[in-house]
């Protein structure tokens, strides 16, 4: 393994979906989770404090909560991320609104890409996301072994 250029993961048939949303989007989410919540109901769905809240009350989908992000959920989720836990994200961002805590939206973005974890940032991609024909079956996702990398580049230094 340490030698391959990538570790395969396996995201399972039921899909853990963490559920984001800055202000200026919490109402597009929460109609978007309602919309979907036949499909919805059949994951394990986390979200950032307010966020999760708000579907779940809206919706009546169980959402399991982290602290909103500009207290750390962003992060949290990341966290999520890197343990294995989270292997699909719905973040509505808004691009149209300076954000406190922009670096740990950032770092969230960030951390999906090099776990190679499918993310949406608007309603479109989260509508084709959710009706892929991937929604149904287990998905193998390559993650680029990092260790191998580092250890190419010392080589190379030698």
């Amino acid at each position: 393994m340490v030698t391959d250029n990538y570790i395969p993961f396996e995201i399972g048939k039921t899909k853990h979906i963490a559920l984001v949303a800055h202000d200026g989007k919490k109402q597009d989410i929460v109609e978007w989770c309602d919309k979907n919540k036949d499909i919805l109901k059949e994951h394990f769905l986390c979200g950032t404090g307010t966020t999760a809240r708000l579907i779940s009350e809206k919706t009546g989908l169980p959402v399991r909560a982290y602290n909103s992000g500009p207290l750390g959920g962003d992060q949290q989720i990341g966290a999520k991320i890197v343990e294995g836990v989270v292997d699909f994200v719905v973040f509505l961002w808004d691009p149209l609104e300076a954000q406190p805590h922009d670096p740990d939206v950032k770092a969230l973005l960030r951390i999906a890409a090099v776990y190679d974890v499918p993310i949406a940032n608007n309603i479109a991609t989260a509508d084709f996301m959710l009706n892929s024909k991937f929604m149904n079956e287990p998905y193998q996702r390559r993650v680029e072994n990092f260790d191998k990398i580092v250890k190419d580049r010392v080589n190379k230094m030698k």
